[in-house]
């Protein structure tokens, strides 16, 4: 949490620092980086959200506390990030038809501020990037950080050397592509996750196979599996066992192989063949 919370605040005020760069210098790419940093911190802000709010215990209207908040958060940031993409791509088309001068050099130094920045919250993330999934998901949104700033420093060298002002605006549409990628994915994933959408790195098939393998199991029917937030994935499902002596041990090895797909909350109902619930547990 706390490499977290120093990334959001570096992201922060360098987009502050870039967005006022921008309107000063003119450029449009800088704006256009700005938002991108934005939405960026946004996603650090959510990742340090999650990381909060998971510690929280669950109540008895809430059996699984909080976690979907996150899922709602992002959805809403997903939004938001597809409108403000669609006003630069329209800024960005309107001054390739009437250019409008830029400063070059405040804006080299704006970006290369933003490089510095980006640099070192990069820094900050990069140990913890390998010892949890969410912090390595807002590791990479810094990287894109990175690669907006320099990007930006390069537009500005070449309207300095070439008096190319064509160079910005065109910057902001390749921007505004990454925006559209990156928006799009995460609109895509919040609305997997409150579809009840099994998980993509989940093989259903391979995973139903692996069930039906278990010693002692006959068939497995209504298996479902679907992401309760970022980290946590469910599954449900029935397992006919006709022999009750091996219930126990179907149990154990049913949950171990469910544990290698990545899931952490199984819940398993055991039947002889009858549609009456012959065992159930949940782990």
């Amino acid at each position: 949490m706390r490499a977290l919370g120093w990334a959001l605040a570096i992201t922060l005020v360098f987009t502050g620092v870039e967005a006022v760069g921008g309107v000063v210098s003119g450029s449009l790419a800088l704006l256009a980086d700005a938002a991108h940093m934005l939405t960026d911190a946004a996603a650090l802000g959510l990742a340090l959200f999650a990381a909060w709010i998971a510690r929280r215990p669950a109540a008895a209207g809430r059996t699984f506390g909080w976690l979907r908040a996150e899922i709602l958060a992002a959805l809403v940031n997903a939004a938001l990030l597809l409108v403000v993409t669609i006003g630069i791509i329209y800024e960005a088309v309107q001054r390739l038809m009437r250019p409008e001068p830029v400063r070059p050099y405040i804006m080299f130094w704006v970006a290369a501020a933003g490089v510095v920045a980006a640099i070192a919250a990069t820094a900050i993330l990069h140990r913890s990037r390998k010892e949890d999934l969410n912090v390595r998901g807002a590791y990479l949104h810094v990287l894109s950080d990175l690669a907006g700033a320099a990007a930006a420093m390069v537009a500005a060298l070449v309207i300095h050397f070439t008096g190319w002002v064509a160079a910005d605006p065109l910057l902001s549409l390749a921007l505004s592509v990454l925006l559209l990628v990156s928006s799009g994915r995460l609109l895509w994933q919040a609305v997997d996750v409150l579809l009840e959408a099994a998980p993509r790195h989940v093989d259903m098939v391979a995973l139903q196979a692996a069930l039906a393998g278990v010693p002692g199991v006959e068939r497995v029917h209504d298996v479902h599996v679907w992401t309760v937030s970022s980290g946590l994935v469910a599954m449900s499902g029935h397992a006919v066992v006709p022999d009750p002596t091996r219930h126990e041990l179907a149990l154990a090895e049913i949950t171990n192989r469910v544990r290698g797909f990545g899931i952490g909350h199984v819940t398993v109902q055991l039947e002889r063949g009858e549609t009456d619930c012959i065992g159930c547990d949940e782990r």
